[in-house]
């Protein structure tokens, strides 16, 4: 019995010892480690202004869509044409963008659109951000459409124009409502940005991707952006949790 454990206890601390040898190997020496770092700083980089992009694209998009669907009588003249014409434009983008594969898209920004730049950065923050912005236009134009109709009608007898009323009136009650949504396209964006990989990005994937090019060694390079990816993920999760609870305590 004692040499059964004694076997098994040698076995655990040659495991451990090559785990150790494994992550020396990967991360200490040459300072590997800071293309882990560096990745992440790209990573959330794009992650960022993509979703800003998004973010600006989706609600100027969920505004028109919303004011047009919500007119009982479409308006006459050049600017009821105008707005027949920004709303077909606005479910031809809807359609097409949440019709394609994103990694479809950054290949056709990287190698068709932006041929003439190098910048992958730039190439991924702008197909992302035109990628979210399809999905937050209508998590936006959802949050609109769920106002109370009395809430255009009350802003416009305090005076305020259509605009303003959006601004201050119907867009801060719709953002309460779809907060958790607009939380969950943050970390889907997070993990998408993976795929930017395939232009030479140098992400966090990338980092990994390096590293075990280098080693020839995959698991802990690998594990490693996994649990990365993880702990950010769960780092928004809880700083959306904690901004839901104040929204909610702040309407009490």
């Amino acid at each position: 019995m004692m040499e059964f454990f004694s076997n098994w206890l040698l076995k655990i601390q040659l495991w451990f010892a090559d785990i150790r040898g494994d992550f020396i190997q990967s991360f200490i020496e040459k300072d590997r480690w800071k293309l882990m770092v560096k990745g992440l700083g790209v990573t959330l980089q794009i992650t960022i202004l993509a979703l800003i992009i998004g973010v600006v694209l989706g609600v100027v998009v969920a505004i028109i869509r919303s004011s047009y669907d919500q007119m009982q009588v479409k308006p006459a003249g050049p600017g009821g044409f105008l707005l027949r014409l920004m709303n077909f434009l606005c479910k031809v983008y809807l359609t097409v963008i949440r019709g394609t594969p994103v990694m479809v898209q950054l290949l056709i920004m990287f190698f068709v659109i932006m041929v003439s730049t190098k910048n992958t950065t730039l190439v991924a923050v702008l197909t992302f951000g035109i990628n979210s912005g399809a999905y937050v236009a209508e998590i936006v134009r959802g949050g609109i459409m769920s106002i109370d109709a009395g809430q255009m009608e009350a802003g416009r007898s305090l005076g305020f124009g259509y605009v303003g009323t959006m601004w201050y009136i119907i867009i801060p009650q719709a953002f309460r409502n779809i907060l958790p949504s607009l939380g969950n396209e943050l970390i889907t964006l997070l993990k998408e940005t993976s795929i930017v990989t395939v232009i030479g990005a140098k992400d966090l994937t990338k980092g990994a991707m390096n590293i075990q090019g280098a080693t020839y060694q995959a698991f802990m390079p690998l594990i490693a952006a996994a649990a990365i990816y993880l702990m950010v993920v769960m780092l928004l999760s809880w700083l959306l949790g904690k901004l839901e609870r104040r929204l909610r305590n702040s309407e009490r």
